[in-house]
Formats: structure tokens, C-alpha cells, sequence
């Protein structure tokens, strides 16, 4: 009976252990199910801190089977069912032991194995809200399916992160892998594949590193960005490309931003990935947003009304998984009271954790700071005087969302952005301004960015 809720318990810790059982039946149908027995049921979460989940881990050769081989793989799954981003901390129950007690890395990458990949069952194109915010990216991945390796290859799908493109990928796999059993299929993320090709050179195995990537049908890559200012791991995965494009074989990536936003990337790379479809994934509008609470709801055997799940799409602000979030917590605030889930208590459960007083406008250094970790480029170089494309460019995006978000006049702006004069801010603004009008991926990159630095727009 030790699982069962108790009143005792707080909400965090109600919260952590609902998602964690959802981590765990995730998981099993990824794994063999000796290593799910054997080291991944015993685990038990014990704390949501903030933004660290603590999970008990029962010996040091768990700890480091778990780290080894799951960490990234649970850290991940868990951030989509909590519905944002938290950091995975695996602990040691022995005691006595200070080793044993040092909270597990996650950044460790599991091998890639084509035999052993399952697609989550809950990424399916039946579960897939369509609206007109990732109407051409459906379309893409659904071709791609019916016709693989002949239309859209490569199809390149972009947006901000928590929008689905992750999900995207599981569903084109999902429905290759049922009806062309036989083919071989790689899903990886760019990191894995940095971390793989680096471990490869260093233990000698390059040969069978390349065999792994190459001998397949579909190549699926997950948040290609991460390759960019690599260059070795940039080469590798070029000449992969290549080797995969040139035999036919289908090829879907995922990032960030769309290829020619990806500083840092080799412009061989970028040029390929634009030659086929590249389709974005954009924050979709109250009505999606609703309707995915209401899809989800129904996965989850969830009695939501739809006034209910419309409220929560007008007032919870950010992307899909903050979204779900918001309605695991009107979940478990029901469990606590044994009620049903009704408007009130979602007006409740939304003063409690969503709203803040005044929407304060952010500041020019936040705007700075995120449009430069967007653009890998430092807040310095932004606020100075390099005349470098990719900085000029990174400073324009920045003093237009300035003036956008904050509405400050042009002679505090460019005070902060080193002093700079009316009409040369005139020229960055009026500059954005066209390309926004002009190019589809430039105005999808500036809504994301500045929903980044104020959500509730």
C-alpha cells in the first residue's frame, strides 16, 4: 500500500509520482523487460524541488546501470509528462556511502540500436491536433509515410521547443515501422549522434558507427541544431547525409529554427537540408490549443469539460507541454479533494500558479540574453559594434523585439544598445519589419522569440 496518495503528501510530490508512473509505463515498452524489472521498476521518486526531480535508486550498481544507459531517456519522458523542464536527479538509497549519494549526470546518450527502438505509443498521427499553426509539417510527415524516400526528402521540420515536432517524428515512425516491418530505421537525437561519433573515435569503433547510421532506411534526427559549431561531428554527419540521400533513403530532421537561422551550421549542411520541404511548427491559437487539451483529456480518460479547457488555453501561457502540465496539476488538485474537475477549481488552480501580478515588461537584457542564446551569440557581441552578418542580424531581431514588447522610446533603446542613434534603430526596426512581411520562417522565429521574453503575447 506504500504507493497509494496520501493526504499527507504535498502537491509537488503527488504531482512527481503520477508522472513517474506514466515515465515507467512509458519506458517498459521501450526496453527489454528483464531491464525494465530489474532496474527500472524498483525506482521510486521522492521529491519535486523547484525545477530537480529526485528519484531513490535501491544500490550503486543500479545508480550506475540507470545513468549509464536510461537517464536522458527518463529525464526526457518525464519532462513531457510534467509538461516543462526539469533536471533528473538519481540518488543512491545506500547509506554511508558519499559516492553513492552524488546525484546521476543525464547527458549520457544510450547506444542506437535500430531493433530496439519503439515509437511512444501515445505519438500518432490520430492524436495530433491539426490546426493552421502545423498544417504543412502534417502534411509533409504523411507524405513522407506514403511515399517513403521519394517526395520530401530530406523534410525538415522546425519551431520552438514543446510545439510536437518530437511527436511528428514518433508518428512517421510509428506508421513505417507497421507497414514496412523490415525496414531499418534509426531515430536518434543530434546529441546522441555527437556523443555516439565521439565515443566511436575514442574507442576505435568508428567503422561500426558508420555502419549503424548507414545501413538504414529512414534516418530520423532530432534537434539537429545541437551538430552546429561541431565541426568534426558536422563532417560526419554530412557525409551520412550524403551517403543515405543519395541512395534514396528518407531522411527527417527536426530543429529549432529554420536551416538558414542555424548559425554555426556548415553551409553544405544548411543548403541540403533546404532542398527539400521544410515545413514549421508554430504556437497554435486558443481554439488548437483547446482542442489538444481535449485530446489529451480523452487519452487519458479525463472527464474535462470544454469550458474548462478552454480556460485553460486562454490563461496558461508557453507552448504545448506547459499546456499539459497545467492540466496534470488540475488533475491531481481534484485528486487531493476526491472532486470532480470543474471551472472554479481551474480559476483556483490558475491564481495558485499562473498568475502573476502586473505582467511586468521584461527588461532590454532579458530580450538580449534571449535572442542571443537563441542565435549562439553572446549578449556583448549583440551590444557591440561588430559589423559580422550573424551579430548584425541577431542585434536587429533584438532591438525589434525591444521595441515591440517593452514600447520604450528609441532614445532609451539605443542608449542600452550601446548608444546608438534614432535612425540607425529606425533602420534595424524597419529592416525585421520587411522580412517579417516577406519570409514565412523570419516571422515565425520572431513570434517565437518574443512569446519567449513575454508568453502572454
Amino acid at each position: 500500500m506504500n504507493d497509494q496518495l496520501s493526504f499527507e503528501d504535498d502537491r509537488d510530490a503527488l504531482e512527481l509520482r503520477n508522472a513517474w508512473d506514466q515515465v515507467k509505463k512509458r519506458i517498459k515498452a521501450e526496453i527489454p523487460s528483464q531491464s525494465y524489472e530489474r532496474f527500472i521498476r524498483p525506482l521510486k521518486p521522492c521529491t519535486l524541488d523547484g525545477d530537480t526531480a529526485i528519484v531513490a535508486v535501491p544500490g550503486k550498481f543500479v545508480l550506475e546501470w540507470v545513468k549509464n544507459r536510461h537517464a536522458e531517456q527518463l529525464q526526457a519522458i518525464l519532462c513531457d509528462e510534467l509538461g516543462r523542464h526539469v533536471t533528473l536527479e538519481l540518488k543512491s538509497e545506500l547509506r554511508g556511502n558519499p559516492a553513492a549519494e552524488m546525484p546521476a549526470t543525464v547527458a549520457v546518450s544510450p547506444k542506437v540500436e535500430q531493433s530496439t527502438f519503439v515509437p511512444n505509443p501515445k505519438f500518432t498521427f490520430d492524436n495530433y491536433v491539426v490546426g493552421q499553426s502545423n498544417r504543412l509539417a502534417v502534411a509533409g510527415a504523411k507524405a513522407v509515410v506514403s511515399s517513403v524516400g521519394t517526395r520530401y526528402n530530406p523534410l525538415f521540420i522546425y519551431g520552438a521547443s514543446g510545439l510536437g515536432k518530437t511527436h511528428l517524428l514518433h508518428a512517421i515512425a510509428r506508421e513505417i515501422m507497421g507497414c514496412q516491418p523490415n525496414l531499418q530505421l534509426v531515430y536518434l537525437t543530434a546529441q546522441q549522434f555527437a556523443e555516439e561519433f565521439v565515443s566511436a573515435l575514442q574507442n576505435n569503433r568508428i567503422d561500426a558507427f558508420r555502419r549503424s547510421q548507414r545501413s538504414v532506411g529512414v534516418w530520423l534526427v532530432d534537434d539537429i541544431q545541437f551538430v552546429a559549431g561541431k565541426d568534426k561531428t558536422q563532417e560526419e554527419f554530412f557525409h551520412a547525409f550524403n551517403y543515405l540521400h543519395a541512395l534514396g533513403k528518407q531522411i527527417v530532421l527536426t530543429s529549432d529554427r529554420p536551416p538558414r537561422d542555424i548559425y554555426l551550421m556548415d553551409e553544405r549542411l544548411r543548403s541540403r537540408f533546404e532542398a527539400g520541404l521544410v515545413a514549421d511548427v508554430q504556437m497554435p491559437n486558443t481554439e488548437t490549443r483547446c482542442a489538444i487539451l481535449l485530446s489529451k483529456a480523452h487519452q487519458e480518460h479525463i472527464a474535462l469539460t470544454h469550458e474548462v479547457a478552454m480556460f485553460l488555453a486562454e490563461n496558461v501561457a508557453g507552448n504545448i507541454r506547459h499546456l499539459e502540465g497545467a492540466l496534470t496539476k488540475l488533475v491531481v488538485s481534484a485528486s487531493i479533494d476526491d472532486s470532480e474537475i470543474t471551472l472554479p477549481l481551474a480559476e483556483t488552480m490558475i491564481d495558485q500558479y499562473y498568475r502573476t501580478g502586473g505582467q511586468a515588461k521584461p527588461s532590454i537584457d532579458q530580450i538580449v540574453s534571449t535572442v542571443g542564446k537563441h542565435y549562439k551569440i553572446t549578449n556583448e557581441e549583440i551590444r557591440g559594434e561588430s559589423r559580422k552578418a550573424p551579430i548584425v542580424h541577431a542585434r536587429h531581431v533584438a532591438i525589434y523585439i525591444a521595441r515591440e514588447v517593452t514600447g520604450d522610446s528609441w532614445k532609451h533603446i539605443g542608449g542600452l544598445f550601446g548608444g546608438r542613434d534614432h535612425t540607425s534603430m529606425l533602420h534595424a526596426y524597419h529592416k525585421i519589419s520587411e522580412m517579417i512581411n516577406q519570409d514565412r520562417d523570419t516571422r515565425a522565429t520572431i513570434t517565437a522569440l518574443m512569446r519567449n521574453v513575454r508568453p502572454e503575447l
